[in-house]
């Protein structure tokens, strides 16, 4: 479809395959399987959860929120919820989000989601950005830490918003509102400035991680797993490499699944408990860069 070749995009991306959702299928179809899969690996009872905290950039519609159409598919009675629209880092705001509210000791179970299907407001003719993103979705249980567990540790975020001129879909809300027009100029699709955008991400991830590992009277050395966001494999390794993580440590899964935005660090920690990386008590260093820009790192130990 464009002038390009699988050993480029292996090279420059990392990219080998990645899954794009059928016609009809949307963000919350995704994340309702993901819940699904969630409950099958560590059974809950849907019922008990207080809130539904949902990152993505790709929902069904403007409103009602995707938070909303998964609570009433799942059949969820007595819960709140709403979306987090942070690009790439979606799911890791989402998730430090849903740790404040069950921190303030009022909620004991909140259902951080990240979901996305790229491939609805991707141009196949572009190969800045046909190459890169795919359609996936995971989901995580946040509940009051026992008795001697750290849990969520910290995290720091920031956003810049001069990033949004390189990475955005100009197309669909207030300022440029669906027409003839806009749809001609292709402005429901991605628009990305790719070499901004990887400069950008390499400079802020490996800043977001030193911080707070800094911030927490750690090095790399201490950390026992490194999971990042997966939009590049250059811009995971020049952060590991930052960082003196050895690529054991380190999860990647970009090659399988392609960028899927919200939905890749859930993903990659599936990945990490698939490989035997995530074991109770293990220290993780989670981080993304998104569009916005949108950045952050979070620090965990692992419960289980």
């Amino acid at each position: 479809m464009v002038n390009t070749t699988d050993e480029w995009i292996v090279e420059r991306v990392g990219i080998r395959e990645r899954h794009i959702a059928d016609k009809g299928v949307a963000a919350s179809d995704l994340a309702v399987e993901a819940v699904k899969k969630l409950q099958a690996n560590h059974p809950f009872d849907l019922q008990e959860v207080d809130l539904i905290v949902l990152g993505t950039v790709t929902p069904d519609m403007m409103y009602p929120s995707t938070a909303c159409l998964v609570q009433d598919k799942l059949g969820m009675k007595d819960t709140w919820g709403f979306d987090v629209s942070a690009g790439c880092s979606g799911f890791l705001y989402a998730l430090n989000v849903g740790t404040k509210f069950v921190e303030s000791g009022k909620y004991k179970k909140v259902l951080v989601i990240g979901s996305d299907v790229n491939s609805s407001m991707t141009d196949f003719t572009d190969r800045a950005v046909c190459i890169i993103f795919g359609d996936g979705a995971g989901a995580v249980l946040l509940e009051p830490a026992r008795t001697g567990e750290a849990g969520i540790i910290d995290h720091v975020a920031q956003i810049e918003g001069m990033g949004g001129q390189f990475l955005y879909m100009p197309g669909g809300g207030s300022l440029n509102p669906a027409s003839h027009e806009t749809v001609d100029k292709k402005m429901h699709y991605i628009h990305q400035d790719g070499k901004n955008v990887f400069k950008y991400a390499v400079k802020k991830m490996a800043e977001m991680t030193e911080r707070v590992l800094e911030k927490n009277g750690l090095t790399g050395a201490d950390v026992d797993c490194f999971i990042a966001h997966q939009a590049n494999l250059r811009i995971i390794t020049a952060t590991a490499e930052r960082l003196g993580l050895p690529m054991g440590k380190v999860i990647v899964n970009i090659d399988r699944y392609g960028n899927t935005t919200a939905g890749t660090i859930p993903l990659a920690m599936e990945t990490a408990l698939e490989e035997g990386k995530l074991r109770k008590g293990s220290l993780v260093l989670v981080a993304a860069v998104g569009a916005g820009f949108t950045a952050g790192a979070t620090l965990l130990r692992w419960a289980y």
